[in-house]
């Protein structure tokens, strides 16, 4: 949600800005988890990841686990109905949490540098020829329209500093629920320039199919697959790891409008379905939230489990007004270690040492106790940053119970197999691999994997002192 056309003060989006305008913005959108591999296995299947076993992180990837049989990927539906699939981006991510049946995409490059989290498709035209992937792809694709994946991976860190737009860190003010600090304030305006990077990739990209004529008959989504890479956001289901920012544009999407209802990415599979007038299949558990098929809902619901070494269970189900979280493991910290957030995010470092120093406000705190609430409930429209849990608050009784009977609700009807323990043997292999990689990782910067948080610190100070000298 940090893009200047949802109010963001400092960071420059300029082309996002202008799709957005001449397209539809949508100010509720919401990942089905908080981690990209998850998400990606749901909105390319138009299901929630606990109702096809894609729950875990990057799970199944050295077993043959396939989709129910009645589910197929978004992809193999529009080549059914004639389309080229097109997968591009530096990375192109196919770590879906199943064994594809079929190949996805019919082609798959990685030399095109414009990429990211969004959906295009319309005709293949000759003009396409400027590009020599595309001209690869035309020959492929014979002139039949085409549907596209396009990744962009930036955002997900390593971060990039700007040295064009450079944002000013003192300027920068993060959630409360992060410190006043100057480490976090660099962190943070390193991710925005990071944005900003993004927005010009997206530039090029709209440049490019406008010189190849083929805008004025395709349609493109824009979003992100889970929220920020940061400390409390992504892997958790507060909506700064869920929430995303989501943009349609293209023939038949109204100009300059903005869209509140609540939606999934699950939604994207039936709407593009519907938008290209295909049937959308039965089974779908996403809605259509476009065009004359649109259905409104009422709750999205997210859930997170094993995210890399890390086990855990959690559900969330969210309206309008609130946000109700269930932690089937509150005995664990919300701190269990994470090799990827050791190595990535000097906030949790420093957020560390705060609080082993006592130097962290009692909220901000909440996030270091060595155990959880089974329930939290969050009133959305009077605290956004969900730092005040409502559950045991007598006021909000009946709206604990309503969002708790509707999580139970939603988790029987859709047969929630992360209720199911995954398989030791899983979990004693990822325990595994992240621990070599986090020794191997920290030894490659110089550093002991036993480092203390005052001197881990000094690495990350210097690390982003380096990024700074380059802007100036």
């Amino acid at each position: 949600m940090d893009l200047g056309a949802y109010g963001h003060p400092l960071v420059k989006t300029p082309n996002l800005d202008k799709i957005a305008k001449e397209g539809m913005r949508f100010n509720n959108a919401f990942a089905t988890s908080s981690v990209c591999s998850t998400t990606r296995s749901a909105f390319f299947t138009g299901m929630h990841p606990t109702s096809i076993g894609a729950h875990h992180h990057r799970s199944h990837l050295t077993d043959n686990y396939q989709l129910p049989e009645q589910v197929k990927m978004l992809s193999e539906y529009t080549r059914e109905a004639g389309y080229f699939n097109l997968l591009m981006g530096p990375k192109q991510k196919t770590d879906f949490n199943f064994a594809t049946r079929v190949e996805p995409f019919d082609a798959m490059d990685g030399e095109i540098q414009y990429s990211g989290g969004a959906y295009t498709h319309g005709p293949v035209k000759e003009s396409i020829l400027n590009k020599p992937a595309w001209q690869k792809y035309l020959k492929q694709g014979q002139g039949k329209p085409f549907f596209a994946q396009i990744n962009y991976s930036e955002t997900h860190r390593t971060f990039i500093n700007d040295v064009e737009d450079p944002i000013d860190a003192s300027l920068v003010k993060p959630p409360s629920y992060y410190p006043d600090h100057d480490i976090v304030k660099r962190d943070w305006a390193l991710y925005l320039e990071t944005v900003q990077h993004v927005d010009k990739k997206i530039g090029v990209l709209f440049n490019e199919l406008e010189q190849a004529g083929a805008l004025e008959n395709t349609i493109v989504f824009i979003f992100g697959d889970h929220g920020r890479a940061m400390l409390r956001d992504k892997q958790w289901l507060y909506d700064g790891g869920i929430q995303v920012p989501l943009i349609a544009w293209g023939k038949g999407i109204e100009a300059n409008t903005v869209n509140n209802d609540l939606v999934s990415l699950i939604d994207l599979a039936p709407t593009s379905l519907s938008l290209i007038g295909e049937p959308v299949p039965a089974y779908m558990e996403g809605k259509v939230i476009l065009g004359k098929d649109k259905i409104i809902r009422e709750y999205i619901y997210a859930q997170r489990d094993r995210c890399d070494e890390t086990d855990d269970r959690i559900r969330a189900v969210r309206d309008h007004q609130f946000k109700y979280i269930k932690n089937f493991k509150p005995e664990q910290p919300y701190t269990q270690f994470n090799a990827y957030k050791k190595l990535n995010y000097p906030v949790l470092t420093l957020m560390q040492k705060m609080h082993d120093a006592g130097e962290l406000s009692p909220m901000q705190d909440q996030f270091f106790a060595k155990t959880r609430p089974i329930e939290e409930l969050y009133d959305i429209k009077n605290d956004p940053e969900e730092t005040t849990n409502l559950a045991a608050n007598p006021k909000y009784h009946s709206n604990l119970l309503r969002m708790r009977a509707e999580l139970e609700r939603w988790q029987l009807e859709t047969k929630d197999l992360g209720m199911i323990d995954e398989d030791p043997k899983v979990i004693a292999y990822w325990d595994e691999f992240f621990e070599k990689h986090y020794t191997t990782q920290m030894a490659l910067r110089g550093l002991s994997t036993d480092i203390s948080n005052e001197d881990y610190l000094i690495w990350w100070d210097n690390y982003l002192t380096s990024l700074e000298v380059a802007k100036n």
